[in-house]
């Protein structure tokens, strides 16, 4: 129904705000979730109920899930432990009125148990709620967020994904297929949904399109796995449960696992996906830092 309240957890993130904003568009009630209120309502205003929302802190679930019976599911990158660290606040959402769940997963991960989406999915299958995964391949934004710095301020890509090719996709298709399932559960109820881009993309490729939209040299490093590591908690800060994940994601890439591609943008949003070069073109800014 229309008035029904949807949650969206990690409503400030890319995938997130484009979920708001499609709930808002089609006219639904919508509670955004984040760190704080005030950072919610700074990007969305009065539009959407404001809340706080931590996994791991049961006093912040009440004014989350009550009167929830949809729910966009983030996984916040810092939360590698979803048994103990998030399934307590699954099962009080579930408990408490929440029928149907959409997750942002991860492309293989019911080939991958080592990611953390694979806890999660397992949990939403024996849940006896309605469910949607939607995996997502590589977002584009990774390069502008996780991996800014070593593109803006060394013109460089410093990740072990060796020569093997990537099926990257853009948050704004992401958001879009997740927010559909939404709008339109019975239809997507109980499905996996694999939302990649066209493109099957060597890092070395995507240097070669960053050089050209950027118009200076960005050089694919193509370091081994513990030269990644090294350099994600030295020089990029990662906590080692990103470290981890991230690691496993591109081994992935690196043993030619990440190539596949879907036509799920095509089939739900009835419209191409958004390339890299496309995608570079609209973000050149921030990697330009003007």
């Amino acid at each position: 129904m229309a008035n029904e309240v949807i949650l969206v957890t990690g409503a400030t993130g890319n995938v997130g705000r484009v979920v708001v904003e499609r709930l808002l568009e089609a006219g639904r009630n919508v509670r955004a979730a984040g760190r704080t209120a005030e950072s919610v309502s700074r990007m969305f205003g009065d539009r959407v109920q404001a809340v706080a929302l931590d996994f791991t802190d049961a006093a912040t679930w009440a004014s989350a899930f009550d009167g929830v019976r949809g729910m966009f599911l983030m996984r916040p990158p810092q939360l590698g432990k979803p048994k103990t660290q998030m399934v307590p606040a699954l099962d009080y959402a579930r408990d408490h009125g929440v029928q149907q769940m959409v997750f942002l997963s991860l492309q293989g991960a019911e080939g991958n148990k080592v990611v953390p989406h694979a806890a999660i999915e397992s949990w939403l299958r024996a849940s006896g709620i309605s469910w949607t995964f939607v995996r997502a391949s590589f977002f584009h934004q990774n390069l502008t967020t996780t991996h800014l710095t070593d593109i803006r301020d060394r013109n460089e890509i410093m990740v072990p994904a060796g020569r093997g090719a990537t099926a990257f996709v853009d948050a704004k298709d992401v958001g879009a297929v997740a927010a559909a399932a939404l709008l339109d559960p019975l239809s997507h109820a109980n499905a996996a949904l694999t939302v990649t881009g066209d493109e099957a993309l060597t890092y070395d490729q995507i240097a070669e399109i960053l050089t050209l939209e950027l118009g200076r040299p960005i050089r694919y490093a193509r370091p081994g796995a513990f030269h990644y590591i090294y350099h994600a908690r030295r020089t990029l800060g990662m906590p080692w449960g990103m470290v981890a994940v991230t690691t496993a994601i591109y081994t992935t890439a690196r043993l030619g696992l990440a190539a596949g591609r879907t036509e799920t943008v095509r089939k739900v949003l009835h419209r191409d996906p958004i390339g890299f070069a496309a995608f570079a073109h609209r973000e050149r800014d921030v990697w330009n830092n003007t």
